[in-house]
């Protein structure tokens, strides 16, 4: 593709100017295809930070970014907790993206679980998530339940939706809470700085949701709360962004955080999904628990 700038244009930055003009490519994709050296200037390769002027000839290779990539991994590991027929129990490592997407370039647990259940194509809505009915985010560890069949699938997905699913987490967040326990009960949105981050708010705002998170101290150390959560309500980021809006982030999110926060080094969030309760076609409520990983346990026992 070629483009022409003209002297009309906003002339800013190379990543920020081909943004404005390509809306069905992503920023960070565009930056990848100039720092590839798919993006010249006037027959010279560019970089994002350079500024183009009135006249310049700006020629792209690519367009589109790589298809997600839903082909079978056997490298992927997780932990079969249960099976049945109808369902899986598994146990999430974290540093693992829960299905493909657009801008994943790596394997993630869908390629993992194909290649162990094959069967698992066609099942659920969406072919890029076979018998994903819930996510963890990226660096959260813990247990989910994948469908193995289209009825269960529907089953799990109205449990969802009527929010009696029972889903229970371990946390540890920065600085001491001294009540017992506590609810936060703000709505979650989009946040309006920054790109990819969710924000509560304190008043519904366009396109926010309602979100309901409870928490109960399990343990207190000098400048640390071990927490006990339960959610009422499935948002993006919601724990992350809830415990940050009372001025209490988790111990590892460096997404939403505070400046007044010193990070320390895990190497992931501390944040487990360590309960999972849900009934199944028989009627009858199947409950799951998961003990911390190795790595949070022994951060838990050096503070």
């Amino acid at each position: 593709m070629k483009l022409i700038v003209e002297s009309t244009d906003t002339l800013d930055r190379l990543d920020k100017f081909l943004s404005a003009k390509l809306p069905e490519s992503t920023r960070s994709f565009i930056q990848k295809q100039i720092k590839s050296g798919s993006v010249t200037i006037n027959g010279e390769p560019a970089s994002p930070n350079q500024k183009p002027k009135a006249g310049d000839v700006i020629e792209i290779e690519k367009l589109k970014a790589l298809e997600p990539d839903i082909s079978p991994n056997a490298a992927v590991t997780f932990t079969v907790i249960d099976e049945t027929p109808e369902y899986m129990v598994i146990e999430k490592p974290a540093g693992l993206v829960v299905h493909p997407a657009l801008g994943i370039h790596e394997p993630t647990l869908v390629n993992g679980l194909l290649a162990k259940y094959p069967k698992l194509v066609g099942v659920g809505e969406d072919p890029l998530r076979p018998g994903i009915v819930h996510r963890l985010d990226r660096d959260v560890s813990g247990l989910m339940v994948i469908a193995r069949a289209q009825k269960m699938f529907e089953h799990l997905k109205q449990q969802f939706k009527e929010r009696i699913m029972s889903k229970g987490y371990i946390a540890l967040v920065h600085g001491v809470i001294h009540e017992e326990n506590g609810v936060i009960d703000t709505p979650i949105g989009r946040s309006q700085t920054k790109t990819g981050k969710m924000a509560a708010h304190t008043q519904m705002q366009e396109g926010d949701r309602d979100a309901k998170t409870e928490y109960t101290v399990e343990k207190r150390f000098t400048h640390n709360t071990l927490l006990s959560v339960k959610i009422h309500t499935g948002r993006s980021h919601q724990i992350r962004v809830h415990l940050n809006s009372i001025e209490h982030p988790i111990v590892g999110d460096r997404l939403y955080t505070n400046k007044r926060v010193k990070h320390k080094d895990l190497g992931r969030i501390f944040l487990h999904a360590a309960q999972l309760a849900f009934e199944d076609l028989n009627g009858e409520q199947r409950e799951y628990e998961s003990k911390l990983p190795k790595e949070l346990n022994d951060f838990v026992s050096s503070l």
